[in-house]
């Protein structure tokens, strides 16, 4: 009998589960930190009501006259947003981990690292939003800079 209230269970899960929403962001922004340089990147994520996960790739310019690395990063995040927008507006905190290549000149280090955050996620029109973001990279190993402080601007297409 156990067995029979579990599948309808399952079932009944199944069938009123709120389905999973996906986005794709393009951004531009800087970072901040030893002095500010021009970050592009892009993020894909999926949403499951109020928790999502993202991964994102970013490259954050060298400036060889102030001493301030180029710096890639591939990272993972889980996010934590609210399940529908208020007033047009979604706002979300993000924490995660992944690797980073720091470079300048010949100088690179390659390592973990991570970072915590937040923004928001502004409706325009349809499935288009802006989107918003700050982001602070706490790097493992020998790195010049850390922590490295991002913000960016995106357009953001969710389907």
């Amino acid at each position: 009998m156990s067995t029979i209230r579990a599948a309808l269970t399952l079932c009944v899960l199944a069938l009123t589960a709120a389905p999973a929403a996906a986005d794709l962001t393009g951004f531009i922004g800087t970072a901040t930190s030893p002095s500010s340089r021009p970050v592009r990147g892009a993020a894909f994520g999926i949403g499951l009501l109020i928790v999502g996960f993202e991964f994102e790739f970013a490259d954050v310019s060298e400036d060889v006259p102030t001493g301030a690395p180029a710096l890639r990063t591939g990272m993972g995040n889980v996010l934590l947003q609210t399940p529908v927008p208020i007033m047009g507006i979604q706002p979300y905190f993000t924490s995660g981990g992944g690797v980073y290549r720091e470079r300048l000149g010949s100088d690179t280090e390659t390592n973990i690292g991570m970072n915590n955050g937040g923004g928001v996620k502004i409706k325009v029109a349809g499935p288009l939003r802006v989107r918003l973001d700050y982001r602070v990279f706490t790097l493992r190993g020998s790195p010049r800079a850390s922590p490295v402080h991002r913000l960016y601007a995106g357009a953001n297409l969710a389907f």
